[in-house]
C-alpha cells in the first residue's frame, strides 16, 4: 500500500473516532439537559429548599456549637433538645435573631401555629437581613409571650432571597405555593419588592416591606404594604430643610440611574426643591463607569449648587463617600436612608460632620417607648430603624391575623380604614395606596462616643 492511501486510511479512522465522541458527548449533554428539565424536583427546588427554613438549618454563617446542635435536633424532631440547645446558644450570643426565632419555632414544635415568612437579603447583605430578623424576632417572642395569637403561637419562616429581584420571585412562587403561609415580611430592595410583588399579587400573599420606599411600590398593588414612608416623604422633608431651614436654592444630586430606590428618591427630590423654588443645578451618575468624585463636585460647585444631595442606594454607597470626603465640608451635604450606616461614620470620619439624613425612625427620638427598652433588654444594645419597622411589618401581620386568620382575611383587615395596631415608629396604618401615613426624622452626623466611630448620628429636634 502506498504512503498517501496509508494516509487516507489514517484520516477516515480519525474522522469516525472524532464523529464519534462528538456524537456520545452530544447525547451526554442532551440527556443531562433533559434531566434538568424535566419535572418541578429539579437542583433548582433543591436550590429553593436550602433558602427556607423554620429552624432545620441556618441560613446565616458562624453559628456556635449550641446552636448547631439546636438546627440538628429541629431536623430530627426532636424539639426538648432544640429547646435546650437554643437557649445555650442565646445565652452566649444575646443578640442573635436567627437563634431566638428558631428557640419559638421549636417550642411550638408540631403544635398548631400560624405561620409568616420573612424574605431577606441574607446572601447579599447580612448585617441588613440580622437588623430586619431582629425586629421579626422581637415581635414573634412578645406575642409568644402572651399566648399566642388567639391562643395560637406564631411560627416565622425566614428565606434567603440575596436581595436579588430574580431570586425573590423564586422565593415568593415557594412561599405562596405553601399554603400554611399567611403573610410575608419584606422583601428589602424597591426593585425587589417590585419584582416579587408582582408574583405575591398573582399569588393573592400580603408582603409588607420594611425597607423599599420606591414610588412605583404605592397603589403597585393590594398584596403589597409597607410600614416605612416613601420617598415622596423623605425628599419632601429634605427638599424643606434645604429651603427652609439652610436658606439654599441651588443643589446637585448624585443618585445610580441603576438602582429603582436611588431614582426615585432623586426624582422626588428634584420635583420637590422646584415646588420649593429652588433649582436642581446638576445630576451626576454614581453608575457611570467613569464617575470621578473630585470632577463631579468641582462640576456642582462651578455651576452654583451649594447643596449636595447624596440620593445613592447601598450599592454606590462607596462612591458617594468619595464624594463626601473630597467635598470636605465645603458644602451641605442631604442625604437618604441608605446612606444612614456604620460605613458613613467610619469612612466619612470629620468630613461627614454635619451631613443631615432622612429616616424613617431614630432611637434617640423614641427612647421611652415600650419598643426601645425591650429592644435593648433583648438585643443588648440599640437597634436602628430597620428593626423598627421590621417589627412594625410583623406587628401589623400579627394584628390582621387576629382579626381573621386566612390569607383573605388578612389582606381585608390590613386595607380596611379602622385597621390599627401600636408599632415601634407609632400606631399603624395603611392608606388605601399600602403606603403607610407617617413622617420621617431628619438626623444629623456630629461627634461622637456611642457608635465607636467617633461619630454619630443624632435626630434633629
Amino acid at each position: 500500500m502506498s504512503q498517501s492511501k496509508n494516509e487516507t486510511v489514517v484520516l477516515v479512522l480519525a474522522l469516525l473516532l472524532t464523529l464519534g465522541l462528538v456524537g456520545a458527548g452530544i447525547w451526554w449533554f442532551s440527556q443531562l439537559s433533559q434531566g434538568n428539565r424535566g419535572g418541578t424536583t429539579t437542583s433548582n427546588d433543591r436550590s429553593l429548599s436550602e433558602r427556607i427554613s423554620v429552624g432545620e438549618k441556618s441560613l446565616l454563617s458562624g453559628a456556635n456549637a449550641a446552636k448547631q446542635q439546636g438546627i440538628e435536633a429541629i431536623s430530627k424532631g426532636d424539639y426538648a433538645q432544640a429547646i435546650r440547645s437554643l437557649q445555650t446558644s442565646l445565652q452566649s450570643q444575646k443578640n442573635d435573631p436567627e437563634a431566638l426565632i428558631y428557640l419559638n419555632n421549636a417550642r411550638i414544635g408540631t403544635g398548631k401555629s400560624y405561620t409568616i415568612a420573612a424574605s431577606l437579603p441574607i446572601g447579599s447583605d447580612p448585617n441588613g437581613a440580622l437588623e430586619i430578623l431582629r425586629g421579626i424576632a422581637q415581635a414573634q417572642d412578645k406575642v409568644a409571650s402572651a399566648g399566642g395569637i388567639n391562643g395560637v403561637k406564631l411560627k416565622i419562616a425566614i428565606a434567603n432571597d440575596d436581595n436579588n429581584p430574580q431570586v425573590a420571585e423564586q422565593v415568593a412562587a415557594a412561599l405562596v405555593k405553601d399554603p400554611t403561609i399567611l403573610g410575608v415580611v419584606g422583601p428589602y430592595a424597591s426593585d425587589v419588592t417590585l419584582a416579587a410583588g408582582s408574583v405575591y399579587n398573582s399569588g393573592q400573599l400580603v408582603a409588607i416591606s420594611p425597607i423599599s420606599t420606591s414610588v412605583k411600590l404605592s397603589g403597585f398593588s393590594p398584596y403589597i404594604f409597607r410600614t416605612v414612608p416613601s420617598d415622596y416623604v423623605a425628599a419632601r422633608a429634605l427638599a424643606n430643610y434645604m429651603t427652609s431651614n439652610l436658606q439654599k436654592t441651588h443643589a446637585a444630586v448624585f443618585f445610580n440611574s441603576q438602582s429603582g430606590y436611588s431614582q426615585s428618591l432623586k426624582s422626588e427630590f428634584v420635583t420637590a426643591v422646584s415646588l420649593g423654588g429652588g433649582q436642581v443645578e446638576a445630576e451626576f451618575d454614581l453608575s457611570d463607569p467613569g464617575f470621578s468624585a473630585a470632577r463631579s463636585v468641582k462640576q456642582a460647585s462651578d455651576r452654583g449648587a451649594d447643596i449636595l444631595m447624596l440620593a445613592t442606594n447601598t450599592g454606590e454607597l462607596d462612591k458617594a463617600l468619595q464624594v463626601v470626603q473630597v467635598n470636605n465640608k465645603r458644602l451641605q451635604i442631604l442625604a437618604g436612608d441608605d446612606v444612614y450606616a456604620p460605613k458613613t461614620l467610619e469612612v466619612g470620619g470629620g468630613a461627614a460632620v454635619g451631613m443631615i439624613v432622612a429616616v424613617p425612625w431614630h432611637i434617640d427620638a423614641n427612647s421611652n417607648s415600650e419598643f426601645v427598652r425591650q429592644s435593648r433588654q433583648l438585643w443588648i444594645g440599640d437597634v436602628n430603624w430597620r428593626t423598627a419597622l421590621a417589627y412594625d411589618a410583623t406587628v401589623a401581620l400579627i394584628a390582621a391575623i387576629q382579626r381573621s386568620p386566612t390569607r383573605t382575611g388578612v389582606q381585608q383587615a390590613l386595607r380596611s380604614p379602622e385597621f390599627t395596631a401600636p408599632g415601634a415608629a407609632g400606631n399603624i396604618r395603611f392608606l388605601p395606596s399600602g403606603d403607610r401615613n407617617a413622617p420621617v426624622q431628619l438626623v444629623q452626623i456630629v461627634p461622637g462616643k456611642r457608635s465607636g466611630t467617633g461619630y454619630d448620628f443624632v435626630p434633629l429636634r
